[in-house]
């Protein structure tokens, strides 16, 4: 049987063999305290000195609502109370922590006699209990196993965390620099109610990254969009303002208009730069008043409305060209989000392709479809003028013309295994050293292929053990 507290060296022999079994394969633990609550004075003072021989950080007071106040204040990782105590009792101490502190493990302390009482203790949500008088092995036993299962909820909690965020601008896929500044800069902004200008080529996700906008900002109305360019003109103002009814011939009936369709949400309005000159007036408008005025009414109604707009064109030379307002582009321009072009950021490439691989062989009921080494070496070296949208497409005519289980440089269209529309050239001088000819070669096809070795050698038609052995001699990274 474990000896008493303060036995000698018999008992510190046992505590360091529970200590130890209480580790298993040296799991981390939550990174928070132990708080160890009793009014039993010389009690309380051999269960910190305990466990701060196993290296924790513990903090021990004797009333119950100067541990409310830590719990508040502090990580607590376990939570060692007593249950019979003057003021806040231990089953009270234990259901406030549930709301105060959820992640922190709690261990109650009873009288032998009052096992009953433990026992309703768990149904509460203890994680465990030791009865006095208390034994220096079962303290360590019960309080590492609780520093394990907080370590877990910590563990998890932030995980949990760590995913939300990702799934927040789960679209934007890729971890190149250039993609991750412009997801910081949508999940800065999002809260807020300003304007966002999208400003990148055709192809880059302009209307990906505003979904994204909408999700991260919490608004609750929906996300309407408008393709500024694809509506003619003498019917726009009629899609974005809506109409009464008899306004014009065929409006047989009031409508809607996509700023109030969009009220409490957000409205995209894509492709900004072919607004009418007119509209634009207008447009600046609802963006200083908040409100909108139906064609054919002469009276105006609010709207709680985002806008975010996207341009595929230099807004600044429109301006500059006379094509486009400047008091609408500088009230646009509030916060510009570039979307990067896809040869911009290489290195996101297989990630992209691998996403969309998954995507299309699920709409086309097929299985597991893997990308060969020269497939992927070939959606490497091409330079993407589409950009994603053209990989997209690319990765959607593989899943559907693959025979097999495997994407090859057959499945993909022709001008992209041959690099056609932009790959790199490199141009060397005549008289250049074959050694000097060599190392550019391999720093230039890293770059293509984001540092990848692997895929660099297969382009080159060298093995992986040459670039690294050349690599070495240049002094560059292993």
């Amino acid at each position: 049987m474990s000896e008493p507290l303060g036995s000698g060296a018999q008992a510190q022999a046992a505590a360091d063999a529970a200590a130890q079994a209480a580790r298993p394969g040296g799991r981390g633990y939550a990174g928070g305290v132990v708080l160890v609550v009793d009014d039993d004075a010389s009690n309380l003072s051999s269960v910190q000195k305990i466990l701060q021989r196993e290296g924790l950080d513990v903090l021990g007071v004797s009333d119950g609502r100067e541990a409310l106040a830590i719990l508040r204040r502090e990580r607590v990782a376990v939570l060692l109370t007593d249950l019979m105590m003057p003021g806040v009792d231990g089953m009270e101490l234990l259901r406030a922590c549930q709301t105060t502190s959820p992640g922190t493990a709690v261990v109650v302390m009873t009288a032998y006699g009052t096992v009953e009482t433990a026992v309703a203790a768990m149904k509460e949500g203890a994680h465990d209990f030791i009865t006095k008088p208390l034994r220096r092995a079962d303290v360590v036993r019960a309080v590492m196993r609780s520093m394990d299962r907080a370590a877990l909820h910590f563990e998890n909690m932030s995980l949990r965390e760590e995913l939300e965020r990702a799934g927040r601008s789960r679209d934007i896929v890729g971890t190149s620099p250039a993609i991750r500044r412009a997801v910081e800069l949508l999940e800065q902004v999002a809260p807020a109610r300003t304007t966002v200008l999208l400003q990148g080529e055709s192809g880059t996700g302009k209307e990906v990254a505003a979904r994204a906008l909408h999700r991260l900002s919490g608004r609750k109305g929906p996300l309407v969009a408008v393709n500024c360019a694809a509506i003619p003109e003498n019917l726009l103002e009629s899609e974005l303002f809506g109409h009464e009814r008899g306004a014009f011939t065929g409006a047989v009936a009031a409508t809607l208009g996509k700023f109030q369709q969009a009220d409490g949400g957000t409205l995209l309005l894509d492709e900004i730069a072919d607004l009418p000159l007119g509209l634009q007036a207008k447009l600046l408008r609802v963006l200083q008043e908040g409100e909108v005025q139906r064609v054919g009414s002469a009276v105006p109604m609010r709207v709680d409305v985002r806008v975010v707009a996207a341009t595929n064109r230099d807004l600044e030379a429109e301006v500059a060209a006379g094509r486009f307002r400047s008091d609408l582009f500088y009230r646009l321009h509030v916060i510009c989000v570039e979307m990067p072009a896809l040869r911009e950021r290489g290195e996101d490439i297989p990630g992209l392709a691998q996403h969309f691989l998954r995507r299309f062989a699920a709409v086309n009921h097929k299985g597991l479809l893997v990308i060969s080494p020269e497939a992927m070496a070939a959606l490497q070296a091409y330079t993407w003028p589409g950009n994603v949208r053209e990989l997209e497409n690319a990765m959607e005519r593989a899943v559907v013309l693959a025979r097999g289980d495997t994407i090859g440089p057959g499945d993909l269209p022709e001008r992209i295994v041959r690099a056609e529309g932009g790959s790199r050239i490199l141009t060397i001088s005549v008289g250049t050293p074959l050694e000097e000819i060599e190392r550019l070669a391999i720093a230039e096809t890293l770059k293509l292929t984001g540092g990848d070795k692997r895929r660099a050698a297969l382009l080159l038609g060298i093995a992986v053990r040459t670039i690294y052995r050349r690599l070495g001699e240049q002094g560059g990274p292993r």
